[in-house]
């Protein structure tokens, strides 16, 4: 049973000393290798590694085709002037090769997950000799998967899974007992931008897990330039998280007075505080004519924009 460590309860100070202690102790004289994705969990765990243990951690981007537009060199870059060198490593014809003809939801998460651990990373461990993964997993990252939510791709031990068996690495998860509002914290503390830790989330199988169906790489294309929109309009919000999702049906639209098959784009915009509950954000109206409007010029095939209006429960923040 892990211990929750509440936002009203958590020191943060007291926090990063200790768990750089923890990070120094277990890697000792060797190396950790962490995978930074760019979200706020990602960024926190590679900052406090970082401090722990300076250049005894290898700090990698594994760029699989799923991110958002540029992620890959805005991430390299924000992380270059707070002192920090990613690595960026294209592995993107290996997770698309995977996803392959997979559409169950939980198969493509699992599909992502091996190509993650076993293969890709799995590779780049080997070829350092590092023993350790230093990993942002978060408490509501281990509910979700042990309720049977949905499997979120960083959760082994709580599955009776073990890493160092099954990858051939032992996985270090510092931020484990705090949810999001206290990583936001963390990461305040530790120094990093405000644009870094207030980013909205952003899943662990990224891109894939907002596309219903194959996540072929056109597809993925079809969903990240209206992410690009979505982000743009929404991001003075203040909501807790907004994306958009690919559904898998094609639908009726209209071009020149005539039929057109097109594509759907549903809208989730939520408030939340730590991802356990959350709420619609009440938008004005104008805000999503003018979304809307964008996504169906800006991206080639959608004829159709929905906005999600059911709370968590009985949806969930992402589709799958």
């Amino acid at each position: 049973m892990i211990k929750e460590i509440t936002l009203q309860e958590l020191n943060t100070a007291k926090f990063i000393h200790e768990k750089m202690d923890d990070i120094k102790n277990a890697v000792g004289g060797g190396i950790a290798i962490n995978a930074l994705s760019g979200g706020v969990d990602s960024s926190v765990v590679t900052m406090l590694g970082h401090k722990a243990i300076g250049k005894q951690l290898r700090t990698v981007f594994i760029e699989n085709g799923l991110m958002r537009s540029g992620e890959a060199a805005q991430v390299e870059g924000l992380f270059k002037k707070l002192g920090v060198i990613v690595e960026v490593i294209d592995a993107q014809k290996e997770f698309f090769a995977a996803l392959k003809g997979i559409t169950n939801p939980e198969e493509k998460r699992e599909a992502i997950t091996q190509t993650f651990y076993k293969n890709v990373f799995g590779r780049i461990v080997r070829e350092s000799g590092a023993k350790f993964l230093l990993q942002g997993t978060i408490l509501t990252d281990v509910d979700e998967t042990v309720a049977g939510i949905k499997r979120q791709h960083n959760v082994f031990e709580q599955l009776g899974i073990d890493p160092q068996e099954t990858f051939g690495y032992r996985i270090l998860e510092p931020l484990i007992q705090l949810r999001k509002d206290g990583v936001r914290a963390v990461g305040k503390e530790l120094g990093l931008p405000e644009e870094m830790f207030r980013r909205i989330p952003f899943p662990g199988p990224a891109l894939a897990a907002r596309v219903i169906g194959e996540a072929t790489p056109e597809r993925i294309e079809t969903v990240r330039k209206a992410t690009g929109v979505v982000e743009r309009i929404f991001k003075n919000t203040g909501a807790f998280q907004y994306l958009a999702i690919l559904h898998e049906d094609r639908v009726t639209g209209m071009h020149d007075g005539k039929r057109d098959f097109g594509q759907q784009i549903e809208i989730r915009c939520w408030n939340s505080i730590d991802a356990r509950t959350a709420t619609p954000t009440k938008l004005p109206f104008e805000i999503l004519e003018q979304l809307a409007r964008e996504i169906v010029r800006e991206v080639p095939g959608i004829v159709s924009v929905t906005y999600n209006i059911a709370t968590k429960p009985p949806s969930t923040i992402e589709a799958v």
